[in-house]
């Protein structure tokens, strides 16, 4: 339940990159409407089957919290509950005069993000809520979004608590990477034609990770071009033409062995 109501929320959010639907503004990024909805899409699912134990009648999925929580393990303590629609409409405002042109623009990402924790506006799911809404603005501002793993997740609970002592830097770093991350692998390949000369890790597939495409390339048997700052680029094209001269190669192996 808890997979499917993150699923149908994240599908919701990521839809916004080319059809954009939603309580918002057209010049806005996001509404305090659309932060209420996204917790009760990703919440409603597992907690029509096992709601929040604490949770009055007002505190459904898209309600704010009426309960104060305590402090969590690393310092965070969560806003009083009766300034969280004020810390929320604040946020809101903050949100939205974001400048996704600024060279700053991870670090105050990093920021909104930390904060939005800090705030903790609802009894439970907080964490789901605050990285879908993070994807949210990253796609209506037209960046791809920034998957964090579970194997990154110590990683990333680090920044928070760094962000949180005022240094946002390593949570930023991790966003700005979690966005080319994708930006190179599912956004330049869509977008890229056959013959187009991208990173290789634009072209790298679960099969054909990027370091092996580096070493074809650094043995001359993928064609790549080498800038000056030593990063390979090759194309589809050319991806495709080495799969084939190595299926090539391994059919040969093997009839050889066969003799």
């Amino acid at each position: 339940m808890e997979v499917r109501g993150y699923a149908t929320a994240a599908e919701w959010v990521y839809g916004q990159a080319v059809n954009r639907i939603g309580h918002c503004h057209p010049d806005a990024i996001l509404s305090l409407a659309e932060v209420r909805q996204v917790h009760h899409t990703a919440l409603s699912p597992v907690w029509e089957v096992t709601p929040h134990p604490d949770a009055t009648d007002r505190e459904t999925p898209g309600n704010f919290r009426q309960n104060d929580i305590r402090p969590f393990p690393g310092g965070m303590t969560p806003v009083s509950w009766p300034l969280v629609f004020s810390e929320m409409d604040t946020w809101v405002e903050e949100i939205n005069k974001l400048d996704a042109a600024s060279l700053s623009f991870p670090e105050s990402l990093a920021e909104a993000h930390c904060r939005f924790e800090q705030i903790h506006p609802f009894l439970d799911g907080n964490g789901r809520t605050g990285r879908l809404l993070l994807n949210l603005i990253l796609v209506r501002l037209g960046y791809p979004p920034a998957i964090i793993y579970k194997r990154e997740r110590s990683r990333y609970l680090d920044g928070l608590r760094k962000a949180e002592r005022g240094d946002t830097g390593p949570l930023g770093e991790m966003l700005a990477r979690a966005i080319l991350d994708n930006l190179y692998r599912f956004v330049i390949p869509a977008i890229a034609g056959p013959a187009r000369l991208v990173p290789l890790s634009a072209l790298a597939t679960p099969n054909l990770k990027a370091p092996a495409l580096r070493a074809a390339a650094g043995r001359g048997r993928l064609r790549a071009v080498r800038n000056a700052s030593g990063r390979w680029r090759s194309s589809r094209a050319w991806v495709e033409e080495y799969k084939a001269s190595r299926y090539d190669r391994d059919r040969h192996k093997r009839g050889r062995k066969g003799e």
